[in-house]
């Protein structure tokens, strides 16, 4: 059925109402592309993606369905199709027959409906909210440790002048949105929290992320256990030195909430004797030697924390502070050491799913309440960073300029004199200038309310809801990604192959064979490059079908197979 002619039906839809939604029917098909998308779909449903869909958000009358856009939206992000734009260079046709149809939607009705379903900024926050408490419930021990750190998602277009902030794998102070993630030890995302302003992960910690944990994670222990046992913590925050603050530490366990990080300005070296070697199981399965010891120890006079180090092979020592009183010495490192997992996430979806990629270009007002650094403040203080960076580059020069003759001449002496008390003139004309600022930084504010900007300093930040809409689809593909990774794990002999093996699987061709008699819709995978991997898909085929999975929109019940099976 061509463009036209679904334009046209979506009209005649939406003008008569006699027509809702296609609904998705199959026929036998042979070498369909991409098609081993079909078998995410079981852990696709099995993380949420339909669960809340018809709770939250409802369609005009057309030619597509919810159920349709969000496994169309799910099957791009496991396809690698970073954009919808990338919809104009696939096959409209090969791609519709995944969804039941003759064709996906072009990329402007596609846009279309987006824009339809995200506006409702609403009923987007509902449906995060009930997917991150649902993730939380299912898995309540991954949820008893959460982890938590930023992402600057950088902004290249010139339509507004966000704020600037460090970007670490750039090594620049470059434009763009921060978003802080929370997940668990092995890298599954529970929710995230966008914020233009350069707040900090603190006050993003205090004010947005603990509220929420404190009313979500399962199972915390009653006031009552609270009381009795002094060492109790509801659930473990890990972080990196971003969020090292015995301050922050200290009200923290006023909720009972503990806190993990590296200790920064660690003292002295540890004797070699305190350490002691502990066999641990990593989160991946991986089986190491640690030398570890521990000391309890003040953060200033503010709390009482464990102190545990790791020693490297070269006897570099690694500090990790935690008021986690409960877990064993060993457990605090794994725990610590678990949180590369987020930035293995990260990295992983900026490569894969497009992490970064914007879904809408509309522009939204700012509270103008909201405190802002003071481009003033700012300015003052990057003056006297490169003015003091300036003044030590005169000190070591003034050092360095030294008689070298033995006896030397009065002519060389009066030009030796003469460029010193150059520079010393020079370095107390610096000295002074440096003065001068720091007086002026001091009686300017850091942070001033948003409408006290300067016009040429105002800005307007992106508008989140698409772009939240889009992240919770790719945080539930993420999620079904990581449940089939993690069936593939037990029969690799390589666990880090089980990531690329889903991949292939997803890019692979399918013939799909429905059985209209017995309500079956079998999906036979074209044969693996190789006999291993064959026989890795037929265990991973076994654990599909024992889950009974119906297409969704349907009462057919889905098969997996090999072809040559």
């Amino acid at each position: 059925m061509g463009t036209a002619c679904t334009r046209v039906i979506e009209r005649v839809a939406a003008a008569t109402g006699e027509i809702t939604q296609a609904e998705s029917s199959f026929e036998t098909m042979t070498d369909v592309e991409m098609g081993g998308l079909l078998f995410m779909l079981p852990s696709l449903i099995q993380n949420g993606l339909f669960k809340y869909s018809h709770r939250y958000f409802e369609l005009p009358p057309g030619f597509y369905g919810i159920i349709h856009l969000f496994t169309l939206f799910a099957f791009m992000i496991l396809g690698r199709l970073k954009s919808i734009e990338r919809l104009r260079y696939v096959s409209q046709g090969e791609w519709g027959k995944l969804l039941g149809l003759d064709r996906i939607p072009e990329v402007r009705t596609l846009r279309n409906k987006l824009k339809f379903l995200a506006d409702n900024n609403e009923s987007v926050k509902k449906w995060a909210l009930a997917l991150s408490r649902d993730w939380m419930e299912d898995e309540p021990s991954a949820s008893g440790i959460v982890y938590v750190d930023g992402h600057v998602r950088v902004y290249h277009g010139k339509q507004t002048r966000l704020p600037k902030r460090y970007v670490a794998r750039c090594k620049l102070s470059l434009r763009g949105i921060v978003d802080y993630w929370v997940n668990d030890s092995i890298g599954r995302p529970f929710f995230s929290i966008s914020t233009p302003f350069t707040d900090g992960l603190l006050k993003t910690l205090k004010e947005d992320i603990v509220p929420r944990l404190l009313s979500d994670i399962p199972n915390q222990p009653s006031s009552l256990d609270l009381k009795d046992d002094k060492y109790l913590s509801r659930f473990v925050l890990v972080f990196d030195r971003e969020g090292y603050s015995p301050d922050f530490f200290k009200q923290m366990w006023k909720k009972r909430v503990a806190c993990q990080t590296y200790r920064k300005y660690a003292k002295e070296l540890w004797i070699s004797t305190e350490f002691q070697s502990y066999e641990v199981t990593l989160n991946n399965g991986e089986k190491i030697t640690m030398d570890l010891a521990e000391r309890g120890t003040f953060l200033g006079d503010k709390l009482w924390v464990r102190e545990i180090r790791k020693k490297g092979k070269r006897g570099h020592q690694t500090s990790i502070v935690s008021t986690d009183f409960k877990s064993s010495i060993s457990q605090i490192a794994i725990q610590m050491f678990a949180r590369w997992s987020q930035e293995n996430f990260f990295k992983y979806m900026l490569e894969n799913f497009g992490l970064d990629a914007l879904s809408g270009y509309s522009l939204s007002c700012v509270d103008e309440t909201k405190l802002v650094v003071n481009p003033v403040y700012r300015r003052i203080e990057g003056e006297i960073k490169s003015l003091a960076a300036k003044l030590v580059r005169k000190k070591a020069k003034f050092h360095d300029i030294q008689l070298t003759e033995p006896m030397p001449t009065p002519k060389t002496m009066k030009a030796f004199a003469c460029k010193k008390a150059e520079l010393l003139e020079e370095i107390e004309s610096m000295s002074v200038d440096v003065e001068d600022l720091k007086r002026k930084r001091k009686v300017t504010n850091k942070h001033v309310p948003y409408r006290d900007l300067a016009e040429a300093e105002k800005f307007k930040i992106i508008s989140p809801h698409r772009k939240q809409f889009v992240d919770i689809i790719k945080m539930i593909a993420y999620r079904a990604e990581t449940s089939v990774s993690l069936m593939l794990k037990e029969y690799l002999s390589r666990r880090d192959d089980a990531r690329p093996l889903v991949k292939g699987i997803c890019q692979s061709s399918v013939d799909i064979l429905p059985d209209n008699e017995n309500k079956i819709l079998n999906i036979k995978l074209h044969n693996m490059p190789t006999k291993g991997t064959n026989y890795i898909v037929t265990k991973l085929c076994e654990e599909l079908n024992n889950s009974e999975t119906k297409y969704p929109g349907t009462d057919y019940t889905m098969c997996f197979g090999l072809v040559s099976n």
